[in-house]
């Protein structure tokens, strides 16, 4: 299957400018593409691996990726964002964003090969650093009507609210770096998400009245959560490529627990199994979705991908202790507090009583101290994961998972963290 047709069957591809004339570019030869990442944070996103999987597809099928990191593009902010004006960062903030985006690309593309189309880093601040706003206004502004500017959607949109003049000509800037990017190393083609569109589109007019260049476009379909919010920083409901801000096992119990009506589409976007193994895989989750094959073969993928074989199983060790009835005393207090991380979490000081019923009742586990000692007695309550029916038990020091926490659990699930 051609790479344009496996992007398609893999709902990867939302639009694109000639499909024709592209389908018989990434045919005949080598393609040149790129996709831009501003550094508007410290790390990338799922929404952002979409677009690094399409780079990957496509550098897998010999045509060459440049990641370009928007160093200037960060600075001034894609009127796309919402409903309002980005907060503009420092130049040093952004600089150190731009670099950590950075590290985290070389993960997935390949930058060491030693074929043709290896993938190359460059950064829009490397053009726009020394171009004066005269010479901007004369070279590229000059190219764009604001008719044609006020079209865009994104545009559209922001004159409801309020949109300010630097906002409004980052569609230029954006139309500018394809421009560079197509003078300096021949790219024809760039990609991103369909929000984007007016933005890319930027590039291949300038290249047409400025280069006589056709250029290419293909974007992808925002992906959304099971709320329909859009997997992006943006909602306020990220999962970060960074380990530090969403640690591995709270993107394995993301993907474990997507919905059942998403999980084979989602398979077919954020991983590299063959289409025709994930159509068997569809057969095995359709006649049992109980198990969640489908969601547990989603989360080995990606979070092997993203963080390592390692951390997958890890992640994977971690729920089976936490959820799985395990020993708790296994694990550390760093793993325990990420896994528990939305639980509730009751401090407990130095002085308080440690007795099992007082602290059930004074965290507000247990109503009250009948309620604490009946479910004490029925054995549903558990210390670390051991059931406890002794009535005048007190908490130790060996109880205490690194001296930080012990988790009580009252009945199946209902998790909670003691801390100290």
């Amino acid at each position: 299957m051609e790479v344009f047709e496996e992007l398609k069957a893999r709902g990867l591809v939302n639009q694109t400018t000639d499909e024709t004339e592209l389908r018989k570019a990434l045919n005949e030869g080598m393609v040149s593409y790129y996709i831009g990442f501003d550094p508007t944070a410290d790390s990338l996103h799922l929404g952002n691996l979409v677009q690094i999987i399409m780079m990957m597809h496509l550098q897998k099928a010999g045509h060459k990726p440049y990641a370009l990191v928007g160093g200037a593009t960060g600075l001034i902010g894609d009127p796309s964002f919402k409903n309002a004006e980005r907060s503009l960062q420092t130049k040093e903030t952004v600089k150190n964003w731009a670099e950590k985006i950075h590290l985290q690309l070389e993960r997935f593309l390949d930058f060491e090969t030693e074929a043709e189309n290896r993938a190359e880093m460059t950064n829009n601040y490397n053009w726009f650093e020394n171009l004066t706003f005269i010479d901007f206004l004369r070279d590229v502004g000059k190219y764009f009507t604001v008719n044609y500017m006020m079209s865009k959607d994104s545009v559209k949109t922001r004159l409801e609210t309020g949109l300010s003049y630097t906002e409004f000509a980052y569609q230029i800037m954006q139309g500018y770096d394809f421009y560079k990017l197509n003078q300096l190393n021949g790219v024809t083609l760039q990609m991103g998400g369909s929000d984007q569109w007016g933005n890319l589109t930027a590039g291949v007019e300038l290249l047409r009245r400025k280069a006589n260049v056709i250029a290419h476009i293909i974007t992808t379909p925002i992906i959304t959560d099971s709320t329909g919010k859009k997997f992006g920083k943006s909602e306020g409901n990220a999962i970060w490529l960074d380990a530090s801000k969403t640690t591995p096992f709270e993107m394995y119990q993301f993907w474990l627990n997507v919905n059942d009506d998403d999980a084979i589409k989602l398979l077919k976007i954020f991983t590299f199994l063959p289409l025709d193994e994930i159509d068997q895989i569809e057969k095995k989750f359709d006649a049992a979705r109980h198990e969640r094959l489908a969601q547990k073969i989603l989360a080995r993928e990606v979070v092997t991908m993203v963080h390592g074989k390692e951390s997958y199983e890890n992640a994977v060790h971690v729920t089976e202790v936490l959820f799985g009835g395990g020993n708790l005393k296994e694990l550390d207090a760093k793993s325990i507090m990420s896994g528990l991380k939305s639980v509730p979490h009751y401090p407990v000081k130095a002085d308080d009583d440690l007795n099992l019923i007082e602290l059930l009742v004074s965290s507000g586990i247990e109503s009250s101290k009948r309620q604490a000692r009946e479910d004490v007695t029925n054995g549903a309550i558990y210390v670390n994961g051991e059931r406890v029916k002794d009535l005048n038990y007190v908490l130790s020091e060996s109880d205490m998972i690194e001296g930080q926490l012990v988790v009580i659990r009252k009945g199946k699930k209902n998790n909670s963290l003691l801390t100290f």
